[in-house]
């Protein structure tokens, strides 16, 4: 087997497509936190997150243990009846939830932060008319503010596909005085769903409201290495990439009715390939499609 790699922290694969697919949970809207209402949610989450306690055991590493609250949102809650002050406690209570077990594995990863996630309001596999970052600010304000009170180590918005919606979850961040990342999906050409280059979007929202450091996610990294063909000292903003398992498009993902686990002699040289472009990378986890054993593969234990 392959030197363990030396990156700094691990965090998990495709939780929602994980739990569905391969758990059979059902998760309307793709949305996980309503999990953490039950006894048998609960103890589905608890096993999903020690998969990857026990892989940053095995590696030596830290852990980044992410909130299942990528639809814990205004909108997104509104869809499943769920009024803001509900929305507010249970990204709360993710936190709360998720310290409990980082603080039970204390004894073997003893470097674990709580992340606070937030995913996109839209969708983020299609392109939609420009976010202003004001207007992300207000939207996204109450689910940081919650994540702040709760005592999340940080704040990660996943999945952007908009620079101004970026800059207003810093600023949202900023205002609550957590530190927080942002994490860019492209499409098989290397850019966001509107042609921007991952570059330029880094470097717009860097420019006015820099986050702590920036991710890719929901990207196989054959899609991946495109956007970073150009160089550059940009490239040193990235510390973080969660792949996609799948090679297909985020437009065939969306129509998908089985889950694509893609191919590990596929994911594997590629992932590699994007790691040398990468000099800063220090998390590393999946994403759609993805679960523990893609990410212990990664990792080499």
């Amino acid at each position: 087997m392959a030197a363990t790699p030396h990156w700094t922290y691990v965090t998990d694969g495709g939780l929602e497509t994980d739990l569905i697919f391969n758990h059979g949970a059902e998760l309307p809207e793709f949305a996980a936190y309503p999990l953490l209402w039950t006894d048998e949610g609960r103890a589905l989450l608890r096993h999903y997150y020690a998969a990857y306690a026990d892989i940053a055991a095995a590696a030596g590493a830290g852990l980044l243990i992410e909130t299942p609250t990528y639809r814990a949102s205004t909108d997104w809650g509104r869809l499943l009846g769920h009024d803001p002050e509900t929305l507010m406690e249970v990204n709360r209570h993710a936190v709360a939830f998720c310290r409990d077990l980082a603080d039970g594995w204390r004894d073997r990863v003893t470097d674990v932060k709580v992340v606070g996630l937030i995913g996109q309001r839209g969708d983020g596999y299609a392109p939609g008319r420009g976010v202003h970052p004001d207007e992300a600010q207000d939207y996204h304000a109450p689910q940081v503010r919650a994540f702040a009170e709760a005592g999340a180590d940080q704040v990660g918005v996943y999945t952007l596909t908009d620079p101004g919606e970026a800059i207003g979850v810093v600023r949202a961040a900023d205002s609550y005085g957590v530190p927080v990342t942002v994490s860019f999906t492209v499409e098989t050409d290397g850019k966001l769903p509107d042609g921007t280059t991952l570059r330029d979007a880094m470097e717009k929202v860097d420019s006015v409201a820099p986050p702590a450091y920036f991710l890719i996610n929901c990207a196989h990294p054959q899609h991946v290495l495109p956007a970073l063909s150009q160089g550059g000292s940009w490239l040193d903003r990235i510390k973080g990439i969660q792949c996609n398992a799948s090679t297909a498009s985020h437009a065939e993902l969306d129509e998908a009715e089985e889950l694509d686990a893609g191919d590990l002699a596929v994911l594997i040289p590629a992932h590699r390939a994007v790691e040398k472009l990468l000099p800063s990378l220090e998390v590393v986890g999946g994403c759609c499609g993805t679960d523990s054993r893609h990410v212990a593969e990664l990792w080499g234990v």
